[in-house]
Formats: structure tokens, C-alpha cells, sequence
């Protein structure tokens, strides 16, 4: 059986950005530790494992496929010189991966691959709720700024 070309892109290019998130997370997690702020370096541990996790499932995928798993280029890190700036650099992030995962969710469900389909809606809605995190961490910092000023 032919591997499906597209499915492989979009399985390495889900791999390469949650390699990306995994590099992004843990130096912002060391920052933040530099920086004393152990419950943010808690919270940025935490997204580690998590996207580690969809590393995890991703390679499983392709390898259950017969394929090599390819994530050699990776983005740079951005990390911010302070707590909202590295939540909005992580906004950017999880939207992108959103947009990449509701393209290959409906493909998969276009091409009727189920199996597939559950995977990437699976990791959708992780980073829907990464996403909705990131906004209450905003809004948290904006009313502790507010109190501040």
C-alpha cells in the first residue's frame, strides 16, 4: 500500500512544530527560573511535557506507517524579555499549530483515515486549551499590572 504524501506532511510538519514547542517551552521554563518566577517555570515544565507527548504520538504515527520521522528544521527560539512578552510569542505559536491541525483534521476526514483524523483532532484540542491558558495567564498579568500602576 502507497504511503498518502500528504498525510506524511502533515505528520512531519506537526512533528517539527512540536519539536519547535518543546524547545520554545523549555528554555522559556530555564528563563523563568533565572528569573525566580518558579510558578510560570512550573507552567512552562508542564507545556513541555505535554507537547513532548504529542512528539510522542506523532512519531508513533509514522512509524506505524513505515516512514522516517523528519523534524530537522526547527524554528529559533524566541524567548522575550519579560512574562507577556514570551505568552504572546507562545500565542503565535499555539494559533499556528491550531491552523495546522483543523488542515490536516479535515483532510484526514476528506480522505476518510479515521485513525488519523482522531490524532490530529486529539492534538487540536490540547492546543485549543494551550490557547485559552495563554489567555488567562494575559489576563492574569494584565490585572496584577492594573493593581501595580
Amino acid at each position: 500500500m502507497a504511503l498518502d504524501p500528504r498525510l506524511l506532511g502533515y505528520l512531519n510538519r506537526a512533528l517539527a512544530h512540536e519539536m519547535a514547542a518543546v524547545q520554545q517551552y523549555m528554555a522559556q521554563s530555564r528563563l523563568c527560573d533565572r528569573w525566580d518566577m518558579a510558578d510560570h517555570c512550573a507552567h512552562f515544565r508542564q507545556d513541555v511535557a505535554e507537547e513532548f507527548g504529542h512528539v510522542q504520538s506523532l512519531m508513533d504515527a509514522l512509524l506505524k506507517l513505515g516512514a522516517t520521522p523528519n523534524a530537522t528544521q526547527l524554528p529559533p527560539v524566541r524567548l522575550g524579555r519579560s512574562l507577556g512578552e514570551m505568552i504572546a510569542i507562545d500565542r503565535v505559536l499555539e494559533v499556528e499549530a491550531i491552523r495546522l491541525y483543523e488542515e490536516a483534521a479535515a483532510y484526514c476526514g476528506r480522505v476518510r483515515d479515521f485513525a488519523h483524523h482522531g490524532l490530529f483532532a486529539g492534538i487540536l484540542r490540547d492546543e485549543l486549551m494551550h490557547l485559552d491558558e495563554l489567555g488567562r495567564m494575559e489576563a492574569d498579568l494584565s490585572e496584577r499590572e492594573r493593581r501595580h500602576a
